[in-house]
């Protein structure tokens, strides 16, 4: 299969990834602060990362914050360079990478002060919903706190779910923020916190400040350059476009009820 045919298949993140990008949550690094106010970490409180990636944020928690960070991650090579980077952190006695499914919560013992996911479950389907968080939930000392940022829909939710669904290759739901509270309720979590906010995915203006100048550069001339991912990029872009009234982020601090 040739590159060209993997970037025609390939999720929507991946594409980006591929054209450079790093940050790749909805509402930027703004958001992400604001989730992170939110929480007021404590030095040796414990944190549950889903889809944790090559690493780079639970080092970024670790080192910020002086908590323990519990990475949960799906893909072995992702596994093999979040360890790696840890190492070379010298992070080792603070963060441990578990290669598993986010599906089975169950199979990671203890119980945690935090439970982070960001762009984790605008992607799965209502059912999926239902059984991450319940494996949030379950991993949540008592008054922990769930803290999530996803992809919010105002208004059309079936509509824009399909049209993501053509462009960016995985069956995205997002859902209105009235529909997000009663999952995370109906779930057991009592959410305590809302903020939304415009989606800046693929903004200019939020690239450059997520990304710095330099990599925004980079990741431009990879999009003018490279048909297959240029192709891609737009498509998201029509859409996101498209649905900006609808379109936008949510952040949710949530607790064990």
């Amino acid at each position: 299969m040739t590159k060209s045919t993997l970037m025609q298949t390939a999720p929507g993140h991946e594409v980006l990834a591929a054209a450079g990008k790093k940050y790749l949550r909805p509402g930027g690094r703004i958001a992400t602060e604001q989730l992170l106010q939110w929480a007021n970490f404590q030095p040796g409180e414990t944190v549950l990362e889903l889809a944790a990636s090559f690493g780079y944020s639970a080092i970024a928690l670790a080192q910020r914050y002086g908590v323990k960070v519990v990475g949960v991650e799906k893909k072995p090579e992702s596994v093999r360079q979040a360890r790696d980077n840890i190492r070379a952190a010298n992070l080792e006695n603070q963060i441990e990478i578990i290669e598993g499914d986010i599906f089975h919560l169950d199979a990671i013992p203890g119980q945690f002060d935090y439970v982070l996911a960001e762009a984790i479950l605008t992607m799965q389907s209502p059912p999926g919903k239902a059984k991450i968080l319940a494996g949030i939930r379950d991993r949540l000392k008592p008054g922990g706190k769930f803290l999530s940022h996803d992809l919010l829909a105002r208004d059309n939710e079936e509509q824009i779910s399909a049209e993501l669904a053509q462009v960016i290759r995985v069956n995205a739901t997002p859902l209105s923020e009235a529909n997000w509270t009663n999952t995370y309720e109906s779930a057991g979590l009592h959410v305590e916190k809302v903020q939304t906010g415009a989606m800046s995915l693929l903004n200019f203006r939020q690239m450059f400040q997520d990304e710095g100048v330099f990599n925004t550069l980079r990741i431009l001339g990879n999009i003018l350059t490279r048909e297959p991912i240029r192709k891609r990029v737009l498509e998201m872009r029509r859409v996101f476009n498209k649905y900006n009234e609808e379109l936008g982020y949510i952040l949710i601090c949530a607790t064990t009820q």
